[in-house]
C-alpha cells in the first residue's frame, strides 16, 4: 500500500513538471482535450470546462509564453558606457 501511495505521488509529480515546462504551443492544444477529460470524468462541472481549458492553457513555465519578455536579451545602453569615466581610461 505505501508503494502505491508513493508511486502515485511521483505520478502526479511527473505529470505536474511536464505540463509546466511543456512548450505553450503544445500547452494550448492540449488544454481542451485535458478539460473535456475531466468533465466526463466527474471532477469538473460540465459548464466550468471552457474555464478549466482557460486556465490550464495558461499555467508556463519561463520561456514558454510569448508576452512577458523577461527571458530575452536586455539591450545594453552603449551611451552610458562612453560617458562614464573609466570607459575612457
Amino acid at each position: 500500500m505505501q508503494n502505491a501511495v508513493v508511486a502515485l505521488i511521483v505520478l502526479v509529480a511527473a505529470v505536474y513538471a511536464a505540463w509546466h515546462w511543456m512548450p505553450a504551443g503544445w500547452r494550448r492544444s492540449l488544454a481542451p482535450r485535458m478539460a473535456r477529460w475531466m468533465a466526463r470524468s466527474g471532477l469538473v462541472r460540465e459548464e466550468r470546462e471552457a474555464n478549466v481549458a482557460r486556465s490550464l492553457g495558461q499555467v508556463g513555465g519561463c520561456g514558454s509564453c510569448d508576452s512577458c519578455g523577461s527571458c530575452g536579451p536586455k539591450p545594453s545602453s552603449r551611451k552610458d558606457d562612453a560617458q562614464s569615466p573609466s570607459a575612457s581610461r
